[in-house]
């Protein structure tokens, strides 16, 4: 099995076309048919059913993807990690994160390393704690920010507890605060309200309706389905209310009333996970220490 048959399997997987995997790569279409013909016959396994117009994975194929997809990411890890320079003038990290630590958390902290090192792209992804585990887990991520507990816990990941995080409840100044003595709210509190909810798979989302549930009632929703900005700007507009972490309020809060939430309140846990069996690279490394410092 060669390393080129696996980029042009996956080429033709990702694109359901031979002629258009092949411009991909950067090969004439004969020289792609013919390397995954030759995987095929080592495989002893046909990787796609070739229908006029029609492209599918075959069983075979569907189980090859993920573990091709994962070999093609460490490979590239290796070339960037031989790459790197011992100044760390040039590298990339690419670093998973939920929006709202995208907003609150990582700015300040991503200022500070491209100022110590310029050279070192940041590739930032955003996305729940679920869709990270599985880009960490593939080989797409080098470090993740994730909030814990992981909805599945995985031996093959290490997390490290990075920061413990009030939740406050944000509302429009023009509209009544929310709660009885606009000093707190109680969880309680809010059956009284309309939320502004996040999509289905956002951490916040799972752990507001959760809270509101045990205290004996379902919270009813104005809006639901918006990432970070669209919530906060929904609030803003006087379409209900939302509960947000803290860093977020702060860092976002013109044109917003920040409620605390009474105690014992919300909070929830952010980690900083990364593979298990594969040291992320020393770039990443480095932003690893720098968030731990922060």
């Amino acid at each position: 099995m060669q390393f080129q048959q696996l980029q042009y399997f996956v080429a033709v997987a990702e694109t359901r076309h031979f002629t258009r995997a092949a411009e991909l790569v950067h090969v004439a279409q004969p020289s792609l048919s013919q390397q995954i013909k030759a995987l095929e016959r080592e495989l002893g396994a046909d990787l796609f059913l070739r229908a006029r117009g029609n492209i599918t994975l075959t069983d075979a194929g569907e189980a090859l993807l993920p573990l091709a997809r994962r070999i093609l990411a460490d490979a590239d890890t290796a070339r960037y990690e031989v790459q790197e320079l011992v100044q760390l003038r040039r590298g990339r990290v690419r670093l998973g994160a939920t929006p709202s630590l995208c907003t609150g958390l990582l700015p300040d902290v991503l200022r500070a390393f491209h100022d110590r090192y310029p050279g070192i792209r940041l590739l930032i992804e955003e996305g729940g704690s679920h869709d990270l585990v599985r880009g960490l887990a593939r080989g797409a991520l080098d470090l993740a920010l994730v909030v814990l507990p992981l909805p599945t816990p995985s031996p093959a990941l290490t997390t490290v507890e990075l920061l413990r995080e009030d939740l406050v409840v944000v509302s429009s100044p023009e509209a009544p605060a929310p709660g009885r003595s606009g000093r707190a709210v109680r969880i309680a509190d809010l059956e009284g309200e309309r939320l502004v909810m996040f999509r289905h798979g956002y951490d916040l989302r799972e752990l507001t309706v959760a809270a509101c549930r045990a205290e004996g009632f379902e919270p009813d929703f104005a809006v639901e389905g918006g990432e970070m900005d669209a919530v906060l700007g929904f609030v803003r507009a006087g379409l209900g209310v939302a509960v947000v972490p803290r860093m977020v309020a702060t860092r976002s809060g013109r044109g917003l009333r920040v409620t605390p939430l009474a105690r014992p309140g919300l909070h929830r846990t952010i980690a900083l996970a990364h593979r298990t069996d594969v040291a992320p690279p020393r770039a990443a490394r480095e932003l690893q220490r720098m968030l731990l410092e922060r």
